[in-house]
């Protein structure tokens, strides 16, 4: 394995959303790497399942749930599977997302709705429904995954960049109430990252201007970003929370 290596994550208990592609499958695949049981939700069961068997061969292989997370019924349902049969996580990662291009004038209370949801709400609840468990333990991570789009009031994303500023908020404030009792909140905000969905949205001459207004000029990989969850997660991080971490090789 290159990289980092980390014994606190051996062993713990590590549930991603969206684990199933692209930044979140090479989380997914990170922390199994380093020996934690990883349990991944997604609701595309093709990659998901994919994932699942290219990693089959890990000790212990990461574990797949089908879970759309804007059914809060079923995302209540699925965290109380988690806990009954593994324990309470150590770690929540808070991946899933969706940044489907969209113009202020055909936005409809409905889209706008949905969008929230897919973007925003289920980061609340999900943390909730492991925070009970990590507080009685005393000890717990969640890492709330941003986005470097409103930093740079980038077009056409105007839901999607309302939330992901949200979650910076709601990181500060869930690291203030759940600090006491040892659970820490932390958001990462990368930049662009090759990612197949990404890749779909840019021309070469589009990739291009995004490198040259970077300070280092090559591409930010899924496995960039995973480096510095891990890093968050593990027990060398143990006294950083309520704060955001850029990686987006000096885009900003």
């Amino acid at each position: 394995m290159s990289g980092a290596v980390y014994p606190s994550l051996r062993g713990r208990l590590v549930v991603i959303t969206g684990g199933g592609s692209g930044i979140g499958a090479a989380m997914t695949e990170g922390f199994a790497r380093q020996g934690a049981r990883v349990i991944f939700l997604d609701f595309g069961e093709k990659d998901s399942r994919a994932l699942q068997e290219q990693l089959a061969h890990l000790s212990p292989a990461p574990e797949f749930m089908r879970c759309d997370l804007k059914d809060l019924k079923r995302v209540r349902e699925v965290f109380a599977e988690i806990a009954a049969m593994h324990g309470v996580p150590d770690v929540l990662v808070n991946n899933a997302a969706n940044d489907d291009r969209h113009a202020l004038a055909d936005v409809t209370p409905e889209y706008w709705d949905d969008r929230v949801a897919v973007n925003l709400r289920h980061l609340y609840f999900c943390t909730q429904a492991v925070a009970s468990g990590m507080r009685a333990r005393g000890s717990g991570v969640v890492l709330n995954l941003g986005s470097i789009s409103w930093h740079l009031g980038l077009p056409d994303l105007s839901i999607y960049e309302t939330a992901k500023a949200g979650i910076e908020g709601m990181t500060r404030a869930l690291a203030r109430e759940l600090g006491a009792d040892g659970v820490r909140v932390a958001c990462i905000v990368p930049g662009n990252v090759r990612t197949p969905r990404q890749m779909q949205w840019y021309t070469p001459e589009g990739e291009a201007e995004i490198v040259a207004a970077q300070c280092l000029k090559g591409r930010i990989e899924p496995r960039d970003v995973a480096a510095l969850a891990m890093f968050l997660a593990s027990d060398d991080a143990r006294f950083i929370t309520g704060h955001e971490y850029f990686i987006d090789a000096g885009w900003r």
